[in-house]
């Protein structure tokens, strides 16, 4: 504020102090009267007042001080000046902006006390106290300030220049900024320089002014700075011995009360040069505070038809859930309400409502239990929703202890009086409410665990109540942490059973691990699962699972592999990690031990389960046989058991018999190094035939298959055997072609020594004939490089480096899981490589068809070099008779119809099967291209590989020119 805005509302307060003071003009006085003699002093006594920091004891409420004044001036008679108060009210308030005043009710305020300081002054008797200050006190308005005119006139002079800041800082209080430390340092420096002028109360003043500094201190919440604290000023009145203790005796018992304002509780006369300005309520002698309390008991009692212990008493029961007398349970308002025929303020209203709040929290968490307990028997509470009614009735229970406690309290009546005499055990709404702090907070977070655990059970509501414990309030965390140790037992002890027993006691189907009933080669992939739903938020999905498979581990080793070693692999752990066996030896808080000894007891059980796998029931030796034997892997075996079983298969396949089939299966083995092999693995080995359609041959239905028995069916299951006969039945038929074009080379190589004998045949039938074998030996060498490539890439490539990577990941696996899932890898990538997967179907269709075309090829061979024979041993016959006709030879035969027909008939021949060659070798070229021109597409890197084998010599890309940017 500015020195031109500090003139402008001093003079303000000067017109305002003019108009006051001077009494109005009558027809005997003068137009413009003078001020009175008594206007510096009045002067003053504003200044003081508008420039302090005191507030008044009631709320500022501009409706009621209005209609408080309006009230006043109509019971008084004045009924014309109460409308004329109405209009300058309306227009006073009407006025917003810049220039307008923003604290109205202060104004009012302000007007009004003036006015009854002047009636009350007017009806003091006449021999009221000489002190001035004290006698506006007793008279309960506002203190006169009580100064000799001549020194308050001449301090007020000679301090103009200071008031003038005064008024400025009281500015800027009026915008908010009363707190201000700058502002409150100008109003005591003014101070102080206006008490230089009051030399006959110098010395009460500056006690009460370092007392002000002292109370300042104490009731204004800190906001005076550091720099007023060690202002000059202030250091002026310490230093002149009025310090904490020196107060005078007049002042001794000031205190400040439980508003801003400050109290006189003296019970001596204040001395008689007192000049005080401050605003103070007194407590005289006749104990005037006491019936005021007195008159407003009274009053209260007259606009209530019931006492607050009554309501008090009733407000506990319905804490109870019990209906009072007065305060009952309404179902439509869904709370605990007074009637409404009952005259009882609207505060007092509120407060019951607010305090039956608890009584409405305690009826939802009774329901809950009482309902929760009554269905037991017949619904699937669980044992997780019996912990938890159980630690809500034990909250219950001290709720209770703390109700006894307060209807002790409530039996004793509410005292009148002074805060003296009010310090007994009594309860008022008041206390009742500081009270029923703590318990509501509890109350509360007990509902709204009710509310949200209605429909779950188990392990999901464990996992809820865990979510609300997620509190910064150490009350809360506290109380959440206390409740979820009850309710988490049970699901703690269902961990620690299966994690070191292998036992699911799930009655109610509340733990996180689901059992189901299936065969012992299913009982570690099926037999258990992790249900989600019922796994709460503090037991991590890595955890969960490590759970679920020691269980299963205890489980397996029990079930399927007799053993019994588990329980000391059990109890080791639990040593280990500093636990014990016993109940009760987990709880909630606890995850890290619970971690601790998961991991444990995991690590020692699958320890043993992977040693009883691998040298009880030798999961490696049967691994190797299933290779040897259903991968072909043990060649002389193979090449023995296709020669002896090649002519039986050669059959229809409804003709064959398995028992025929299985002894020489055992004919084979015993004639081969797998003679050699442990009894129990040869015994496995067993003769099946599959599912044949009609037309279907032996070698189209014929397949192996290798019984592993429990517990190692845990492995080689049903599907996965399947998978092992659909690799059978691929190597088979690979070995069959392999077999047939072998076949083909011993029936070529003898009539390739034998040719001499056609040279006495006509050139062209010889030429046919030389033409014919080569188109047959050249497709068979095309056929033959394919067929040994292909099974080479099988057999090394793909065979041995997968039972190399299954040799090295057996070696890591930790548990049963790694082991299974390192057999999966084996055979998975067996598989994909062998052109078997399910991204190689139309390859694999390609492939086959390949396979029947070399088929095919064989029987054109066979019926080849059959004709010659036929042609070789025909031609020494006629040979033999010479040109003679034999009248007994067969009509259409070679032999009858002599040399020159014989020769026709030759040539014939060669040219058919040299026209079928060619179209064999045609189609056959045709499809091969189609299969290598799909090797560089697919995923798996080895197919590429094997491309790169069957076009090592770029011999296809030179044969195909056009086509080779597309092919390779």
């Amino acid at each position: 504020m500015n020195d031109g805005d500090d003139h402008r509302t001093l003079d303000l307060v000067k017109e305002l102090v003019h108009r006051l003071t001077t009494p109005p003009p009558t027809h005997l006085t003068p137009t413009h009267p003078t001020p009175t003699p008594h206007y510096p002093q009045s002067l003053h006594y504003a200044i003081r007042i508008l420039s302090s920091r005191m507030t008044p004891s009631i709320s500022p409420n501009e409706a009621a001080m209005v209609e408080s004044i309006k009230r006043n001036l109509a019971t008084q008679g004045k009924s014309s000046d109460a409308l004329t108060f109405a209009d300058l009210y309306t227009k006073f308030s009407s006025k917003i902006g810049p220039g307008s005043v923003k604290n109205k009710w202060a104004v009012l305020y302000l007007l009004k006390t003036v006015s009854e300081d002047r009636i009350n002054q007017k009806n003091m008797p006449s021999n009221a106290p000489a002190n001035a200050f004290l006698s506006s006190l007793s008279r309960g308005g506002l203190p006169e300030l009580g100064l000799r005119n001549d020194s308050n006139l001449e301090g007020y002079k000679d301090n103009c220049k200071d008031l003038r800041g005064s008024v400025g800082n009281l500015g800027k209080m009026e915008k908010g900024y009363s707190d201000n430390s700058n502002d409150f340092r100008g109003l005591v420096g003014t101070l102080g320089k206006m008490e230089k002028g009051y030399t006959d109360n110098s010395k009460d003043l500056r006690g009460l002014m370092g007392k002000l500094g002292k109370r300042e201190k104490g009731c204004s919440d800190g906001n005076v700075s550091d720099d007023f604290r060690s202002s000059s000023n202030l250091k002026d009145y310490r230093g002149k011995g009025y310090s904490d203790g020196n107060v005078s005796d007049d002042l001794r018992n000031l205190s400040c009360g439980g508003d801003v304002s400050r109290v006189l509780k003296g019970k001596g006369e204040v001395g008689k040069g007192w000049s005080g300005g401050v605003l103070m309520v007194s407590k005289d002698s006749e104990n005037l505070r006491y019936m005021a309390y007195k008159e407003f008991v009274d009053l209260w009692k007259e606009e209530n038809e019931v006492s607050e212990d009554v309501l008090v008493r009733d407000v506990l029961y319905s804490c109870q859930g019990i209906d009072g007398k007065y305060v009952k349970y309404d179902k439509n308002e869904d709370g605990y309400v007074l009637p409404d025929w009952m005259k009882v303020p609207r505060a007092t209203r509120n407060v019951v409502r607010k305090l039956c709040e608890l009584g409405w929290l305690f009826r939802k968490v009774k329901g809950y239990i009482s309902e929760s307990m009554n269905q037991f028997p017949a619904q699937d509470v669980g044992t997780v929703g019996q912990a938890f009614c159980a630690a809500l009735q034990d909250e219950l229970s001290e709720y209770y202890k703390l109700l006894a406690v307060l209807e002790g309290q409530a039996m004793n009546p509410i005292p009148l009086g002074s805060e003296g005499e009010c310090s007994g055990n009594y309860m008022s709404f008041r206390r009742l409410s500081v009270w029923f702090a703590e318990p509501i907070v509890k109350m509360r977070l007990m509902a709204v665990l009710v509310d949200n655990c209605k429909s779950l059970k188990g392990g999901a509501m464990a996992g809820a109540i865990h979510m609300h414990a997620q509190h910064g309030d150490p009350l809360v965390n506290d109380f959440m942490k206390r409740l979820l140790r009850r309710v988490c037992s049970p699901l703690f002890e269902m961990v620690r059973r299966w994690v070191l027993e292998g036992e699911l006691e799930d009655i109610f189907s509340e733990f996180f691990i689901v059992s189901q009933p299936v065969k012992d080669e299913s009982l570690w992939r099926e037999g258990y699962r992790l249900h989600a739903a019922m796994l709460p938020a503090f037991i991590s999905q890595s955890l969960a699972k490590q759970i679920l498979r020691t269980g299963k581990s205890i489980n397996f080793l029990r079930v399927c592999c007799d053993d019994r070693g588990w329980a000391d692999a059990a109890t080791e752990a639990a040593a280990a990690v500093g636990t014990t066996t016993t109940r009760g030896s987990l709880g909630y808080g606890e995850t890290d031990a619970l971690e601790s000894l998961v991991t444990e007891a995991a690590k020692r059980i699958d320890k043993h389960l992977l040693e009883l796998m691998h040298k009880r029931y030798k999961f490696k030796e049967h691994c190797l046989a299933i290779k040897r034997y259903l991968l072909l892997g043990q060649g002389d075996f193979v090449q023995y058991l296709m020669d002896i079983v090649g002519p039986e298969l050669s059959e229809p396949a409804n003709t064959i018999s398995s028992f025929k089939l299985a002894t020489l299966l055992e004919s084979a083995i015993t004639s081969s190094n797998a003679q050699y092999d442990d009894c129990d693995i040869r015994a496995r080995l067993r003769v099946k035939m599959m599912p044949h359609k009609t037309g279907d041959r032996g070698w189209d239905v014929f397949s192996l298959e290798y019984d592993a028995g429990v517990p190692l069916n845990t492995v080689f299951t049903e599907s996965v055997m399947t998978r092992y006969i659909r690799v059978f039945n691929f190597l088979w038929k690979l070995r069959r072609v392999e077999h047939a074009l072998t076949g083909t080379w011993k029936t070529m190589k003898p009539n390739c020594i034998t040719s001499h004998f056609f040279s006495k045949l006509p050139q062209a039938v010889k030429l046919q004939l030389i033409l014919t074998s080569r188109k047959c030996q050249v497709l068979w060498d095309e056929m033959n490089h394919f067929v040994s490539n292909l099974q080479y890439y099988i057999m090394f490539e793909v065979l041995e480096v997968s039972w190399s990577n299954l040799v090295k990941e057996m070696e890591l696996s930790k548990d049963l899981d790694d082991l299974l899932a390192a057999h999966e890898n084996y055979l998975s990538s067996i598989l994909e490589k062998s052109l078997l997967g399910e991204r190689s179907q139309e390859l694999n269709k390609t492939l086959f068809v390949l396979f029947d075309l070399i088929l095919r090829f064989r029987s054109l061979a066979d019926r080849l070099y059959e004709g010659i024979n036929e042609l070789q041993s025909r031609t020494a016959e006629v040979k033999s008779r010479g040109k003679s006709n034999d009248k007994s030879s067969e009509p259409g035969s070679w032999l009858g119809e002599g040399r020159k027909a014989l020769t026709q008939r030759a040539g014939e021949f060669f040219k058919n099967m040299g026209n079928d060659i060619d179209v064999i070798g045609k189609d056959y070229t045709t499809i091969f291209e189609g299969f290598i021109s799909k090797l560089p597409v697919q995923q798996h890197i080895d197919l590429k590989f094997l491309m790169f084998r069957l076009n090592f010599t770029e011999f296809y890309s030179q044969l195909q020119p056009i086509t080779r940017g597309k092919l390779f």
